[in-house]
């Protein structure tokens, strides 16, 4: 959609300054509409300085003056309105250009997040607990595979059904939705207007409202469904995402401490280090994420991990020495 503002030539209508704000209004109104400026000869223009009327010939004021000074004077004007109006289209282009939202919604955040955070500390305090009890290189590195499969694959099939059952809740509750906007139309439609009215809508706008909204049943579902039920049913989360991100997520953190063992270190520190590393990265790249500080998050998850890992290794330290 494009709305043409031309200056004035014979045959066309001018576009006096004082309409500016009017149009302003409607770009604020209708933010996607673009302005294009349309410059056509001003030759044979006689339309005077200030003028507010349809611009037609034979409606000029009297006494007003004519000849060139009054025509530049016109013309100025006009080309200041046009500026003004490509200046307000250009501000509510930038807004919707600069105005998204990430996905809070898909399903593969909290389990990416949960799945790498947990692999991460599990086998660590898995790792270094049974390393506490003086076992050998071998036994410590079999663990650590151990708990990683079995991690990974415990984290995927506990994602995929727990949203896999919260989506079939969500709906289910849909469906009750659906029947009672065929059931009882009139009823569902009021119940809309008064939430409208609830929020400061006038009465007679919200029936209004509700009534259009209400004439495609899938729209009113939707609408029914984001109000009342808190949900967007076209952005559900995905069982199979979660499954997935969940999967890859656990598997990658579970091998940052496995991963000094199987390029032959011997010792347990260098994984530690490196796990406790990857903690604060974990943390601080979430951060990136959610929008709070790095050093914040990462220092959090360092410091979580790290308390995990000294006690389960003093928790097999323990076991070693009594058994």
């Amino acid at each position: 959609m494009a709305l043409i503002v031309t200056r004035w030539s014979p045959g066309k209508y001018a576009l006096p300054c004082w309409r500016a704000p009017y149009i302003a209004r409607i770009f604020e109104i209708v933010p996607i509409v673009r302005i294009v400026r349309t410059v056509q000869g001003v030759a044979g223009a006689n339309v005077p300085a200030g003028k507010r009327s349809s611009g037609l010939p034979g409606n000029r004021p009297p006494g007003r003056a004519r000849g060139p000074a009054a025509r530049e004077g016109g013309a100025r004007q006009k080309g200041r309105t046009v500026a003004v109006i490509e200046s307000v289209a250009s501000l509510h282009e930038a807004h919707r250009d600069n105005h998204t939202h990430r996905d809070v919604n898909g399903g593969w955040l909290r389990p990416a997040v949960f799945g790498a955070m947990d692999g991460l500390v599990s086998n660590l305090a898995l790792m270094t607990g049974v390393a506490g009890g003086a076992v050998a290189q071998q036994t410590i590195v079999i663990t650590g595979l151990a708990g990683l499969a079995a991690g990974a694959f415990s984290m995927a099939a506990g994602e995929y059904t727990s949203v896999a059952s919260q989506r079939e809740l969500v709906q289910a509750e849909l469906d009750v939705e659906r029947r009672e906007l065929r059931r009882h139309p009139v009823d569902e439609m009021e119940e809309l207007a008064a939430l409208y009215v609830s929020r400061g809508v006038e009465p007679a706008l919200a029936r209004e409202v509700a009534a259009q909204l209400s004439r495609d049943p899938e729209q009113a579902l939707e609408i029914h469904a984001r109000e009342e039920l808190g949900i967007d049913p076209d952005d559900l989360p995905s069982p199979l995402v979660a499954a997935v991100s969940s999967f890859g997520a656990f598997a990658l953190g579970a091998l940052v401490p496995l991963l000094p063992y199987l390029l032959g270190a011997t010792a347990l520190w260098p994984a530690v280090l490196l796990a406790l590393i990857g903690l604060f990265g974990a943390g601080a790249l979430v951060a990136r994420v959610t929008a709070r500080s790095w050093w914040f998050s990462g220092l959090r998850q360092l410091a979580l991990g790290g308390v995990a890992a000294a006690l389960t290794y003093g928790l097999g330290a323990a076991l070693g020495a009594a058994l």
